[in-house]
């Protein structure tokens, strides 16, 4: 090697480790997602507008103006009369007069039943951390928060007759995994017989 050469590659490790030391906290270029399937702003905003709704009196037009309707909410379910029966009658323990007296008008009218089963969620994923050790997977720290619900609305034509709601108020999940080996760590006995066929 020519000294000129020598000089070329030290110049370029130093600039590799100049730029691998000024990024090495770049947390901006760790991976964020986002899942945001309802406008409601939060759970308790959901439960509200679902909780407003009252039983033998509110109507589609409530349901519309509560923006409880599937054109807003892109994971509702409908339920038809056989759903309803299904996931109360069918195979329960509960006896006829264990059923909410809602359930249970909705059953009787068969084919004037119906229901919407609407599930939303805000949920926040986040890499947190130093990017070069989640890059080469050294170690990598994921945070998610947001909530999530799901709310069940039964109707007899057009009228409210069963509602609830469930769900989760507060997600936090944190999420580590520490790889010494960094990307080589999954590398073992399979992938060196892989290799070697």
């Amino acid at each position: 090697m020519t000294p000129d050469t020598v000089h070329a590659n030290m110049r370029k490790n130093i600039g590799i480790v100049y730029l691998c030391l000024s990024l090495g906290g770049c947390a901006a270029w760790l991976p964020v997602a986002r899942t945001d399937t309802t406008p409601f702003a939060s759970y308790d905003e959901a439960r509200a507008a679902v909780l407003a709704l009252e039983p033998r009196k509110s109507n589609r037009q409530t349901l519309e103006e509560m923006g409880l309707v599937p054109a807003r909410h892109p994971n509702t379910l409908i339920l038809t009369h056989a759903d309803v029966v299904r996931r109360f009658v069918s195979g329960s323990l509960l006896r006829r007069e264990d059923l909410d007296p809602g359930v249970l008008s909705c059953v009787e009218s068969r084919n004037a039943c119906s229901g919407m089963e609407i599930t939303g969620a805000k949920i926040n994923r986040e890499r947190k951390g130093s990017f070069w050790a989640d890059f080469f997977n050294f170690k990598r720290r994921t945070e998610t928060t947001g909530w999530r619900f799901t709310a069940l609305i039964l109707l007899v034509d057009d009228q409210v007759v069963y509602r609830s709601i469930g769900g989760q108020p507060t997600v936090n999940e944190v999420e580590q995994t520490r790889n010494p080996l960094g990307p080589l760590q999954d590398i073992g006995p399979p992938a060196a017989r892989e290799a070697l066929d």
